[in-house]
């Protein structure tokens, strides 16, 4: 099995919010404790995560993004001239039985010049680098998600008269963060992205160019961003990219296969594993893996992280080999399709129900790729 980044049975990033960590939130939000003891609380329950996860057998450790309410929104707004407000807009995401749950979340618009005005996520590498026997993961949004939302309405025409002015500032944020990270000792990065996943979606594509942006110029301007932004990163830094369609509360948002952003996707963008939705039919088909280039990999989240039930390990072994038609057995892994808390609200299934299936997709990987 592999022994450097990406691992044959890896993980997205996000677990499931002990009820400790819900509950200091809580009482920091009503101003019953302090950020120091707050912070007291995640410290304690990442550090029991970095022992569950390392007991259930994974290689690649994260926080589970324990200290975040939203998987970018906590990144994002630590960026100079980046306000957070409420939410303006309902956002109705989808169950696979036909309801339906709406959130409204937190509206994020540039009011200002970006900067990088000091480092992100530098103190919580730190602890968990310091608890890990394997290898520490960190998780951050891609620069697209600054942009795709809100497209230039969301984007001041005072702070950025010209949208490339802003692209290299965001770019150059980004770069300042990746380097201090990798001064930290931090060797495996990796960015979530959904618009690159939701413009695989025949409705959004529709109506985005319906808002004056053309699908696959920002398919294409996406990549750049990632690029940009991985630019000087240490050659022995693992750059990841994860594509979501959407995960709240066991919902999703967007559907449809790989085949309008692969080509550019996989041989443009500048890194070394796409983690990918495959858990179901949503995603499509395996074909469009045949522009995987052979210098890179691809996770296979054939997993669910929406779903308590255990998948059976003869299908999913199944689908391992119909996507090892098109792109290398040995270039591939396993994971789910995403974390199993891309917000503070988490999917739902229990706590055991994660472990148990991430201990699945260890030994899954394992009787695949051997142990």
């Amino acid at each position: 099995m592999s022994t450097s980044p990406p691992f044959r049975a890896d993980h997205v990033g996000s677990f499931l919010r002990p009820a400790e960590v819900v509950s200091a939130r809580q009482r920091r939000a009503d101003g019953e404790i302090g950020p120091g003891e707050l912070r007291e609380v995640e410290d304690e329950a990442i550090t029991d995560l970095v022992r569950r996860q390392e007991d259930v057998g994974l290689l690649g450790i994260t926080d589970g993004e324990l200290r975040r309410f939203m998987f970018h929104l906590d990144f994002l707004e630590q960026l100079d001239g980046v306000t957070v407000s409420e939410g303006e807009f309902l956002a109705r995401f989808r169950r696979d039985d036909g309801t339906e749950v709406g959130f409204t979340p937190p509206t994020i618009k540039v009011t200002g010049p970006i900067r990088h005005g000091h480092p992100i996520q530098g103190a919580d590498f730190d602890h968990l680098a310091s608890q890990v026997t394997n290898t520490p993961k960190v998780s951050i949004p891609a620069p697209s998600m600054l942009h795709f939302r809100g497209g230039r309405q969301g984007i001041s025409e005072e702070a950025y008269p010209d949208l490339e002015v802003f692209f290299d500032d965001l770019t150059a944020a980004y770069r300042q963060e990746i380097a201090d990270l990798a001064a930290r000792g931090c060797r495996y990065l990796q960015m979530d992205d959904t618009n690159l996943a939701y413009l695989c979606d025949p409705e959004v594509r529709e109506r985005t160019a319906a808002r004056g942006d053309d699908p696959d110029d920002l398919t294409r301007l996406y990549c750049r961003l990632v690029n940009d932004s991985f630019r000087d990163r240490p050659d022995d830094m693992v750059a990841a990219i994860h594509l979501c369609r959407g995960n709240f509360r066991s919902a999703w948002v967007s559907q449809g296969g790989y085949e309008p952003v692969a080509e550019v996707l996989l041989n443009d963008m500048e890194v070394d594993a796409f983690f990918l939705e495959y858990d179901d039919e949503r995603s499509g088909d395996f074909a469009p893996l045949r522009f995987v280039p052979p210098d890179k990999s691809v996770v296979l989240g054939l997993m669910s992280s929406k779903r308590a039930e255990v998948e059976d390990a003869d299908d999913v072994k199944r689908r391992i080999e119909e996507a090892a038609r098109y792109v290398p057995l040995d270039q591939l892994a396993l994971s789910h399709q995403c974390g199993f808390s891309s917000t503070v609200h988490g999917n739902e299934l229990s706590h055991d129900d994660q472990w148990t299936k991430l201990a699945a997709t260890v030994a899954i990987a394992a009787d695949v790729w051997g142990s």
